[in-house]
């Protein structure tokens, strides 16, 4: 069950009209901050955000399927999607099987580290255009101040691995 903040701030992101992917990624965040407090933990960085993706779409968040995702993947994504509007009191049963299984998962899923590789590994199944166009229009939306604030970290950020 999704936090009510997270909720509180997919809404938001909603109303800004921002994308169903930057909606899911709050309920995402809540999961790694669910491995990282304890609360469970996770095979792999990949089962957080899946758990994460998953929850979002029971929430009612339109997020599609990747591109090159598998029939296995599909078919959960339109099961989640049909449970978003199937409102019932899920098993008590299943819930504590599941909980179970994840606490005996480890926790270094949801480490810096790891969600560093999972994404490096993740951009570079990506084409170059693809990343470039994604930069492009990201440097679009931030607007001037955005821009200069953007650049002037990555001016001290260039500065401190100087040396």
């Amino acid at each position: 069950m999704p936090d009510k903040k997270t909720r509180a701030a997919a809404a938001k992101d909603k109303k800004q009209g921002k994308s169903a992917s930057t909606q899911a990624g709050e309920y995402v965040r809540e999961e790694i901050e669910h491995v990282r407090d304890g609360k469970h933990g996770a095979r792999s960085t990949k089962q957080a955000i899946a758990i994460g993706l998953s929850k979002a779409r029971r929430d009612g968040v339109d997020v599609q399927p990747g591109k090159s995702a598998s029939k296995s993947t599909r078919e959960k994504a339109a099961q989640d999607k049909k449970a978003s509007h199937d409102r019932h009191k899920p098993s008590s049963t299943r819930s504590r099987a599941t909980r179970k299984a994840l606490k005996k998962e480890g926790y270094s899923a949801a480490s810096k580290s790891a969600l560093s590789r999972h994404a490096k590994k993740s951009a570079s199944k990506r084409t170059a255009s693809s990343r470039s166009a994604a930069a492009k229009k990201a440097a679009q939306t931030k607007g001037a101040a955005g821009r200069s604030a953007a650049a002037k970290k990555a001016a001290r950020t260039r500065a401190r691995n100087k040396s």
